[in-house]
């Protein structure tokens, strides 16, 4: 016969629903705790992306500007039409440089992982474990 008496039992029970109850309200914490971390980062990310966008359209301009200067000085020593070609030129060869450095740092980047929650998962996880390694003992 087993030592162990049925309220005993009960109790085991009991401890299995209650640890039951604990890790589906970690989980549903977890869970809220990450939207609400996503609603902030992406309300910033959604500013920080718009002031990028605006510094981008005047830095565009601002390069125009700039290539339209360079035609314009090359212009005071060479025909406009080889002054425009020469730009042109250095502005595709510039273009065709950005578009290959680019091509090789995408090919080298891996997929992004999101390496805090997994850890933060993986340490509940071991944690669950632990306390049923206790538990069994």
């Amino acid at each position: 016969m087993s030592d162990k008496s049925p309220r005993d039992a009960a109790s085991t029970g009991d401890l299995v629903s209650q640890a039951a109850a604990q890790v589906s309200t970690l989980v549903r914490d977890e869970l809220a705790l990450a939207k609400l971390e996503l609603a902030e980062k992406g309300k910033r990310a959604g500013i920080g992306g718009g002031l990028f966008g605006g510094a981008a359209v005047l830095g565009l301009y601002g390069l125009g500007l700039l290539l339209a200067l360079a035609v314009v000085l090359l212009d005071l020593v060479w025909p406009l039409w080889l002054a425009l070609l020469v730009v042109l030129v250095v502005v595709l060869t510039a273009a065709g440089v950005a578009a290959l450095v680019g091509k090789q740092k995408l090919k080298a980047a891996v997929p992004p992982v999101p390496s805090d929650a997994v850890a933060s998962a993986q340490a509940d996880v071991q944690t669950v474990k632990n306390a049923v390694r206790e538990g069994r003992s």
